[in-house]
């Protein structure tokens, strides 16, 4: 058996080797925002992501292949070992077993309204992201159509917005056509599924790699880190939307007077309960009967 061997900690993910050909993901109660890791701990936010995304990798399996090995924290135990000391316990709920992909190294964004960084490009030149917009756009509304831009893939830093070209030029031909139809097909398929539930997909970002030489999703799937869930309830154009995703932490950050260069606050624990009843209401949604 395949001994688990500690790769890479990164913003939110731990991530060990399983042998040649699996990797061990464990999504933590870290938080990230700004290109910073949180100093506070969302207790319990890891085992609510690993459910959101289990619950997507499983229902889009026919528009796209994935990376999941297992969830099962006990058939996990059958495949691999792990150093002494190792918590089992505390892996429960938040760690799946993958196939090991070679990363594509983009991180594919579906932009279904115009928001955040999008909003502020616009504002100053029209466009998002060099795609140009009508004129005329209200905060927050919906575009004619999903736009997907691609960014770089940084594990450290700032990921920077590239052309749909220059991603498509930099990987074998055809790829970057056949990411950026699965991206949108992605989009398209949880916008509708989330629209009947009360959510409004705003945005969202996907990774792929090559399992064997096929495009496969890996990572992590549409959940409140990756994604900005709005309320349709409250919906309105003209102001950002209320959310169930980490946008109620970059909120706080932005009125504590943090210079966004200097270490992070500390979140006070009225945010982190906050910020959990966000993540739980979103899983709750999401998974519900539809």
């Amino acid at each position: 058996m395949a001994e688990l061997k500690l790769m890479h900690k990164g913003k939110v993910r731990d991530l060990y080797a399983a042998g040649e050909k699996y990797l061990f993901i464990v999504s933590s109660d870290r938080i990230s925002a700004f290109d910073f890791i949180l100093p506070t701990p969302v207790p319990g936010k890891g085992i609510l992501l690993n459910k959101i995304s289990s619950f997507w990798f499983e229902r889009t399996g026919n528009i796209i292949k994935n990376h999941i090995v297992s969830t099962d924290i006990d058939e996990i135990r059958r495949r691999v070992t792990a150093p002494a000391g190792f918590d089992w316990e505390y892996m429960r709920g938040r760690a799946m077993l993958v196939h090991r992909a070679k990363r594509v190294d983009f991180e594919c964004v579906v932009r279904g309204y115009i928001t955040g960084s999008g909003w502020k490009e616009y504002l100053k030149q029209g466009s998002v992201c060099g795609l140009k917009l009508p004129a005329g756009l209200k905060e927050a509304q919906k575009l004619p159509e999903p736009l997907f831009t691609p960014t770089t893939k940084a594990d450290q830093g700032h990921d920077e917005n590239v052309t749909f070209e220059t991603m498509a030029a930099a990987l074998p031909p055809g790829l970057g056509r056949t990411i950026k139809e699965k991206s949108l097909a992605l989009y398209k398929f949880a916008a509708e599924h989330l629209e009947k539930r009360g959510i409004l997909l705003a945005d969202t970002k996907f990774e792929f790699g090559l399992l064997d030489g096929e495009l496969i999703l890996i990572d992590e799937a549409l959940t409140p880190d990756s994604s900005r869930f709005w309320d349709a309830a409250k919906y309105r154009t003209g102001s950002s939307p209320e959310s169930y995703d980490k946008q109620y932490v970059r909120n706080w950050l932005e009125g504590s007077g943090w210079d966004k260069v200097s270490a992070p606050p500390a979140l006070p624990e009225e945010v982190v309960r906050g910020t959990l009843k966000k993540y739980e209401e979103a899983l709750n949604k999401i998974t519900q009967a539809g």
